[in-house]
């Protein structure tokens, strides 16, 4: 199993979707755990309501989220677990999706997916390709176990 999740094509392509992706979601999850950047720090990110009710209790769901988003974006960076990490940021992305941003359309001006939207599309991207050139999934694997 362990095997699969660092399975790798050894594609150079992977490179700036890790770099960009990974910078993204460490500065955005350091905003909400630590709170730089402006950001609310843990504790107020906790009490901040949900996206849909049923996400019981909040501090859980809220918890989950700013992590989600520092460590997915932290293995994305360095290529280690790099399916892992892509699948942590695009199960956040999806929610942000429907549960944030939908009701504002497409347009990021009127507050809609399109910003969460593009970043989902990178994290399949990874989630289908791993990790890459340049990651540690690649030095894992070892020869024997490299797609081609």
């Amino acid at each position: 199993m362990f095997q699969r999740l660092i399975a790798t094509y050894p594609t150079w392509a992977t490179i700036p979707l890790r770099i960009a992706l990974g910078a993204v979601f460490i500065a955005h999850g350091a905003q909400k755990v630590f709170g730089v950047w402006g950001g609310p720090g843990f504790n107020k990110w906790l009490a901040t309501p949900p996206p849909f009710a049923f996400m019981r209790p909040t501090w859980f769901w809220m918890g989950s989220a700013a992590i989600f988003e520092l460590l997915g974006g932290a293995l994305v960076l360095l290529g280690l677990l790099t399916r892992v990490g892509a699948a942590m940021i695009a199960i956040v992305m999806l929610v942000a999706i429907f549960g944030v941003h939908w009701s504002g359309g497409f347009f990021l001006q009127n507050r809609g997916y399109e910003y969460a939207f593009s970043l989902l599309c990178a994290a399949l991207a990874l989630l289908i390709a791993g990790g890459g050139k340049f990651s540690i999934d690649e030095s894992l694997m070892g020869r024997r176990g490299r797609r081609r």
